[in-house]
């Protein structure tokens, strides 16, 4: 058996990209993951319609909510800018996707308008299907998906895929 320190052992698998399972860490084990500064933020869940669905994770409509208003605002375990490179700049970059995550001449037009004070999650795992508020602009692609807080309907974003390093 192997004797590692087992964080030794979490740090090398988040690394080697491999997926980890957030259910399956406590609090404090997701506050120190979050302290690293390699950590990146996500959800691996796709598009959910809550008025197709029955049910689905909490976090589908809450991710990157949840981590701007607990770990952020409520709890301070990161500040709000860096939570913002890790949702943006530090994850495009890690698939490749170079002309995204940052605004700056040139780059892609996907923009997300909040506020810091009342951004939320709402979903629960007794009430999934939640939207979050306090996003209330999101463009993508230059195309307004939510204006004013209302969903427009637009479907401007497209599949990005990994872009190997060029060597």
């Amino acid at each position: 058996r192997d004797k590692r320190d087992v964080w030794d052992t979490f740090f090398d698998l988040v690394q080697a990209d491999t997926g980890i399972a957030p259910e399956s860490m406590n609090e404090a084990q997701k506050v120190l993951a979050m302290r690293a500064p390699f950590v990146m933020f996500d959800t691996d869940n796709g598009p959910t319609n809550p008025a197709k669905a029955e049910s689905t994770h909490p976090r589908t409509f809450g991710s990157f909510p949840r981590v701007l208003a607990k770990y952020v605002r409520e709890d301070g375990v990161i500040s709000l800018e860096e939570a913002i490179r890790r949702m943006t700049s530090l994850a495009a970059n890690r698939i490749g996707a170079f002309d995204r995550g940052r605004i700056a001449v040139g780059m892609a037009a996907d923009l997300v308008i909040f506020d810091p004070a009342a951004v939320r999650d709402l979903a629960t795992f007794e009430k999934p299907l939640q939207y979050a508020v306090g996003m209330d602009y999101v463009i993508v692609n230059g195309d307004f998906a939510i204006d004013d807080g209302n969903a427009t309907g637009a479907k401007s974003g497209r599949v990005l895929r990994h872009q190997p390093e060029k060597s």
